[in-house]
């Protein structure tokens, strides 16, 4: 079984078929799930509403389930990792 180290050695799947192939022999490495869990802090958070596609939804709920964590969470993970890297990127950033 080889162990995943980083969310980019998963490769985009063209079908369920490839996908479930490739977890059939791959798993995560538990130190790569930890850290990608969603740790609150103490401060309040805002909800707000977004509109997807379904076929979009369908498609993010099911690399979340790929990963175990939760659809929101791993959306929030994505937002904070490309406010990063955006930040990174400004002219005196």
């Amino acid at each position: 079984m080889n162990t995943i180290q980083s969310w980019n050695d998963i490769p985009n799947f063209e079908s369920d078929e490839d996908e479930s192939t490739f977890w059939n022999q791959h798993e995560l490495d538990p130190k790569l799930m930890s850290s990608s869990t969603h740790q609150p802090d103490s401060r309040e958070s805002t909800t707000i509403t977004l509109r997807f596609d379904p076929r979009m939804l369908a498609r993010i709920k099911r690399l979340a389930r790929s990963r175990y964590l939760n659809y929101q969470s791993m959306m929030k993970q994505w937002l904070a990792e490309r406010i990063e890297e955006e930040q990174d990127n400004l002219p005196n950033g």
